[in-house]
């Protein structure tokens, strides 16, 4: 089947290369086409160009997106869209004064989301998870990373890596699923650190390789929480079980999780809310993509990831939600673009390029996603009658998504 989009206002994020990713300078630059045409074939896009370009075609249907912008669906790179309940309890703890390390301290956070979760069915994790998923979907998002990490028992974890994979299975946008067991340390653990890395790592990693739960590693390397040499431990061990590392780093303190990634090849490190000159040193010239979470910096009024030092410095820069209940209860990625124009000094070409084809990096999928480019798969999204693309960051209380396409099938 192919369809037709024809008068399209303007068709947004067009390459003609595969490019994977774009960093520094280039990601001021946002190709796009005005009063254009794209052809959708068997879920990939097959052709694209100006309405005075269009060739005689024949045996396709048409939709007329007049006054509408298409881009390319968003990609987000690390959410935590599996857990069970809620925390507005907590929310409303910080709103009294509490810190999220003193709501940590009292049993609250991970640990919170932990307990409920170990006690919530395989079931109707799913459930919840599934409407989770569906509502991102109708936002923009058609790829998407989820981890464990609110388990932190093996049972618990490993239902949590079995809900990822029936997401994968029964739903189109792509799905990639890491594998955090090393997100907190449970409190039977909490004098006993190397005894809860033994757990993670001899037994729980094994069943995760063994039933192929998951394709990615991460550990929260934190002051508190996982140390550098801890982060080095548990990446050579997902490396021997074939997982790339995609690890949290530099939330709360700069202690060297950025050269730890670094040096195991992480495909990201993500957080980055306090960088150090060595941070940005440490990851020029290499594979690994830098991840801002500005949704975790406006819900826990934290500094915000210090974009203009990456992208000036010449690096890429990803955007991600970071979803999850404790501290960025969105999966809105809409949001996240605004705050990173209106926080984080991006400009809304650096912000699109940084949702869009630097997520897909940041998820192994750029070759595939991120991009409308000509063999990738016809996953994009269709704005309602706006000026601009600038628009969508610019109106930031607002939907401005009309309709969302994955393998060129409407969803929403």
């Amino acid at each position: 089947m192919k369809i037709l989009f024809k008068n399209i206002q303007e068709l947004v994020q067009v390459r003609d290369t595969n490019v994977e990713k774009v960093s520094g300078k280039e990601m001021k630059e946002l190709p796009s086409i005005k009063n254009a045409w794209l052809l959708v074939e068997d879920g990939k896009i097959e052709g694209y160009g100006k309405m005075d370009s269009l060739p005689q075609l024949s045996g396709h249907k048409e939709t007329d997106l007049s006054g509408r912008i298409v881009l390319p669906t968003w990609c987000d790179s690390h959410t935590h869209l599996v857990y069970a309940g809620n925390r507005e309890q907590e929310f409303a703890d910080r709103i009294n004064g509490l810190s999220y390390e003193e709501i940590a301290n009292r049993g609250g956070g991970i640990l919170n989301s932990a307990k409920t979760l170990q006690e919530t069915t395989e079931e109707e994790l799913y459930l919840q998870s599934a409407i989770r998923l569906k509502e991102v979907m109708g936002l923009g998002t058609g790829a998407i990373e989820i981890k464990s990490g609110y388990g932190l028992t093996k049972d618990a974890e490993l239902k949590m890596l079995r809900v990822i994979k029936r997401l994968k299975e029964e739903f189109e946008l792509p799905v990639k699923s890491t594998y955090l067991g090393a997100h907190a340390l449970p409190k039977e653990f909490k004098d006993n650190k190397d005894a809860y890395m033994d757990l993670v790592i001899n037994e729980i990693l094994p069943e995760v390789e063994k039933n192929q739960l998951a394709e990615y590693i991460d550990i929260f390397c934190e002051k508190g929480y996982f140390t550098v040499e801890d982060t080095n431990r548990l990446l050579e061990a997902g490396a021997k079980a074939g997982l790339t590392p995609k690890i949290h780093v530099n939330q709360f303190n700069a202690i060297g999780g950025v050269q730890a990634g670094v040096e195991h090849s992480a495909l990201s490190v993500d957080h980055l809310e306090i960088l150090r000159p060595e941070d940005i040193a440490a990851l020029q010239n290499t594979v690994t993509m830098p991840v801002a979470l500005p949704g975790c910096s406006l819900f826990l009024s934290i500094p915000y990831t210090p974009a203009r030092a990456i992208i000036d410095a010449g690096l890429p820069l990803a955007l991600a939600t970071d979803y999850n209940p404790g501290s960025s209860p969105s999966g809105n990625m809409n949001l996240v673009v605004s705050l990173a124009c209106i926080k984080m000094h991006m400009t809304p070409e650096e912000a699109i390029n940084a949702a869009t084809l630097n997520g897909a990096y940041a998820m192994g999928l750029s070759k595939s996603h991120g991009s409308i480019s000509i063999g990738k798969q016809a996953n994009f999204m269709v704005t309602k009658e706006v000026p601009s693309y600038a628009y969508l960051p610019y109106s930031f209380g607002s939907n401005s998504i009309d309709q969302v396409f994955i393998n060129g099938k409407k969803i929403a």
